[in-house]
Order: C-alpha cells, then structure tokens, then sequence
C-alpha cells in the first residue's frame, strides 16, 4: 500500500504510454506549455466536471468530476463521468438506497489512439473505483470528441495487468527522480512541450569533446 504522499497522476498514464520524458517533463519537472490540443481538451474537461451539474434520471445518477484514488495502485484523479445504475446485482452507495452498478466514462478531445493509453487511464479509474467502493466494474466507456460516440471498453484481465505494470513503472521512474533521454519521433510535433523538451540536445557535443574531436583532426 502506498501513502498519500506516494500517490501520481491517473492522468499521468496518457502522457507516459505517449513518451516518457513529456511524462517526467510535467510530472516531475513540473514543466507544462498549452497547444491547441491541449487547450482544446482542457476546455471540454472543464465543461464535464461541472461537479455543481450531477443528475438523476429514474435508476440513473450521473456524478461530475468525482474524486478516486487507490492505496494499492499509489494513484489518484478525477473521473470524468461516473454513472450509477440500481440494480439488484450491483453494490451499496453511501447516502443512497438500494444498490448499483457503476460505471466510469472519460471523455477525450480526438479519436481512438493506436496505443492503449486512454483505456489504461479508464482502466486505472475503474480500479480506483473498485477500491473505494468494495464491487466489481466490467466495463466502462470512452467518449471521443470528433466521432461523437462512445466506445466500450471491456476490462479484462489482460488490460488490468498491464495498467497496474505501467503504473508500477511510473512510480519507479518518479522514485529515479530523472527525466529519460529518448530518440525524436513523429509524435515531437504534436507535443505542446516540444520547445522545452529538446530531445536531440544530449546528443550535442560537450566542449571537452569538441576540443578533442579539434585536436586530432
């Protein structure tokens, strides 16, 4: 179990999976530059987590911007959407009679990315969820802003395993305290932190070698 000092960022998984020096740049660094995608995404965040906008259709609450975390996973966030459903095969909620499923919902700005990071962020808030409230989550849903849709998002054993050993690596590089080198890649040009990164500079001589390199020619 970690203690709530040890906790990081559920949201910190899109930006490690993505590159982990933009990872280590924000989250260890502290380091952030806004782009149009970064703006783009903040604003439609800002507008789900009106926590002063929660909603009640006859079975159906739908929370804002709910607060989880997890002793187990080390981690913490805020889910977008949760929805909770009465059911009979669901769980006990404080405050609230009878029993329900619950569900998480993210919504995310683009489309479906190749890599897995969102459905690690969705997963890891089901986690965190599950801790919380003693039940079991299946599924959850991820909302995307140009398809307009959601999509969902099995949580089987196999996404779970590999969402608790991507944190287990977050939390091993944030214990390092350094930020990785990495090799330039097409995905530089669409990070907002592309000016502050400069990922070719380790490679730049030092003035030792380049007075070396001056000598023997």
């Amino acid at each position: 179990m970690y203690n709530e000092d040890e906790y990081l960022l559920i949201s910190g998984i899109q930006h490690f999976v993505f590159c982990r020096r933009q990872w280590a740049l924000i989250h260890i660094e502290q380091q952030w530059c806004e782009n149009y995608r970064t703006a783009d995404g903040r604003i439609m965040h800002r507008n789900v987590h009106d926590k002063d906008f929660n909603e009640k259709r006859n079975d159906l609450v739908i929370v804002r911007g709910m607060a989880v975390s997890s002793a187990e996973l080390g981690v913490s966030g805020e889910c977008d959407v949760v929805e909770f459903r009465r059911s009979q095969d669901g769980t006990e909620i404080f405050g609230r009679d009878g029993k329900y499923t619950v569900t998480p919902i993210e919504y995310k700005r683009g489309e479906p990315k190749e890599n897995d990071s969102d459905i690690m962020q969705l997963v890891a808030q089901a986690m965190c969820l599950e801790f919380m409230l003693c039940c079991d989550i299946p599924f959850g849903y991820l909302f995307y802003g140009e398809t307009r849709r959601r999509t969902k998002v099995e949580f089987n054993e196999e996404i779970r395993q590999k969402t608790k050993a991507t944190i287990e690596e977050m939390h091993k590089q944030f214990h390092i305290g350094k930020t990785p080198v990495v090799k330039r890649s097409k995905n530089c040009n669409a990070c907002s932190l592309k000016d502050i990164c400069l990922p070719s500079l380790p490679s730049v001589k030092t003035v030792s070698e380049y007075l070396s390199d001056m000598l023997e020619a």
